[in-house]
């Protein structure tokens, strides 16, 4: 076994381009594994946690490269790492021939397409509020997909954006839709009467997918971004984005998905609300509905889209946990009946953090103390400084699936597929193999680990909601129609008296 690193100075290269080069140094033959990292803090944790860390990668600062490979010989690191370094020139070549035009400054792209009303902005965070607020004087509206933006910097560029009645969708804005066109990461959904306001991805992204689904379109899908009802920045653009689809003749309902606002915002948003002409549905994750609202409130992302899908019919609409029973007692007989779970305990890995959350409120309802389930939003800052999105790389979760697979107490894994524009291109194959792996580690210790998933999608994005969907239940996985669903299901292995609470309701 041969450790070869190499350090390229302030050589700063996008975290996207170096999964790839990884990716293709790791497939060498008698490559046991590579990396290409920046050397962040969190980078020389994660080198430390794979055992890829060596003396040479420890003296790496932020702006350094950090090209390392595990090979079988040492002729074979030598080899690799050559291979890294090639890569990074072919990709600096494909750049410089490229035909594709890439302004770096606004002021140059404004002169290539001068009628431009949007910008969408993904630079590091202390260079972000600079780019934002020249975008928003120049009359621009602005997708602020960069995070780490300080909070009196989004109270700044969302006042500025207000007075000029200009979007400021962020900071750390994942995904939107203007006018039927995505933005970020999206679904493929058609356009149409129901316009979204929410905080910044994959709260929108089950909303207008399923909507999709149900037969209905997005006219507009506006993120705030997740500080938005905060005292500090005090509701600014949920209430611009609230007024301007109350005017806005081709949304006829709104739907507004949020996590609970600060005491002293939410009574500036139910009035925003009651003014409105049109339904709206307030699905905010975790809060008490008010003892009287203009708005129709539910507590999961699905019922958020069916009950706003049910208002534009003008059918009546009443939640159930479940939208088939029968068929869930069906499949959780047949689970069961076969040997015990390795443990009571839920571990969920989310890719989709407002996922995560709507999964972490349900457990924590149905299933008690918080020791029997354990929920981890993969793509929080924690895990992805200096790593793409698990939406676009699935190793960390991988990784994490396979220690799953040895741990006595996990007898669930609850898992989340997001499919879309700018998401991995196949992510049921990383995720199916995974489960795999984990399970046949478990059955190896004479335990039984059962996964459960649900895929976030339509058949119109470039993945196919139904073939990721066949992928997964071809591996074993227990595939439910959306997040809540699954959340509920999990709880129902684990703790089956739950049965009369959850089947019951739904005769």
């Amino acid at each position: 076994m041969a450790k070869r690193t190499e350090i390229l100075p302030s050589f700063y290269q996008d975290s996207v381009v170096l999964m790839r080069i990884a990716g293709q140094v790791r497939a060498r033959s008698g490559v046991r594994q590579a990396a290409a990292f920046m050397g962040t803090p969190a980078n020389h944790a994660l080198l430390e946690e794979t055992d890829l860390a060596t003396p040479e990668s420890r003296r790496a600062r932020p702006e350094d490269l950090i090209l390392t490979v595990d090979a079988d010989t040492e002729a074979g690191a030598e080899a690799a790492l050559a291979s890294a370094r090639q890569l990074l020139v072919e990709r600096r070549q494909a750049v410089e021939t490229s035909p594709v035009l890439r302004p770096r400054t606004l002021d140059s792209a404004l002169r290539i397409l001068p009628n431009a009303n949007l910008v969408a902005i993904s630079v590091p965070g202390a260079y972000a509020t600079f780019e934002a607020m020249r975008a928003l004087k120049r009359g621009l509206h602005v997708f602020l997909f960069s995070d780490n933006v300080p909070v009196q910097d989004e109270v700044a560029l969302k006042r500025e954006a207000v007075n000029r009645r200009l979007l400021c969708m962020g900071p750390d804005c994942g995904t939107a839709y203007l006018n039927g066109t995505g933005l970020g990461f999206y679904n493929v959904v058609p356009r149409g009467r129901i316009g979204c306001i929410a905080a910044s991805g994959t709260g929108l992204q089950a909303v207008a997918s399923r909507i999709a689904t149900l037969g209905e379109g997005v006219s507009h899908g506006i993120g705030v971004g997740g500080r938005d009802l905060s005292a500090e920045v005090d509701g600014l653009m949920t209430l611009f984005a609230l007024d301007a689809l109350a005017s806005d003749p081709a949304t006829e309902a709104i739907v507004l998905i949020s996590k609970p606002p600060h005491a002293t915002v939410l009574p500036r948003v139910e009035a925003a609300m009651a003014k409105i002409a049109k339904p709206t549905i307030a699905c905010i994750l975790g809060a008490t509905p008010p003892a009287a609202s203009a708005a129709l409130w539910v507590d999961t992302l699905d019922a958020a889209a069916d009950a706003v899908v049910a208002r534009l019919a003008k059918r009546a609409w009443t939640p159930r946990p479940f939208a088939d029973s029968n068929a869930i007692r069906r499949r959780l007989d047949r689970i069961l009946s076969q040997s015990p779970l390795a443990g009571r305990t839920i571990l969920g890995l989310y890719t989709g953090g407002t996922l995560a959350h709507e999964a972490r409120l349900l457990l924590g309802t149905l299933q008690g103390p918080a020791a029997s389930y354990s929920v981890l939003d993969l793509g929080d800052d924690e895990y992805t400084v200096g790593r793409p999105h698990p939406m676009i790389d699935p190793q960390t979760r991988i990784d994490m699936i396979a220690k799953a697979g040895g741990s006595p107490g996990c007898g669930v894994l609850l898992l989340d597929l997001v499919l879309g524009r700018g998401s991995h291109a196949n992510p049921a194959a990383p995720l199916a193999g995974a489960v795999q792996e984990a399970q046949s580690r478990a059955k190896a210790a004479g335990r039984r680990l059962v996964p459960v998933a649900s895929v976030v999608g339509t058949d119109s994005d470039p993945q196919g909601l139904a073939a990721q969907r066949a992928q997964l239940e071809a591996s074993g996985i227990e595939v439910l129609p959306t997040n809540a669903e699954a959340a509920r299901f999990a709880a129902l292995l684990v703790k089956p008296e739950l049965r009369a609470t959850l089947l019951e309701a739904g005769r």
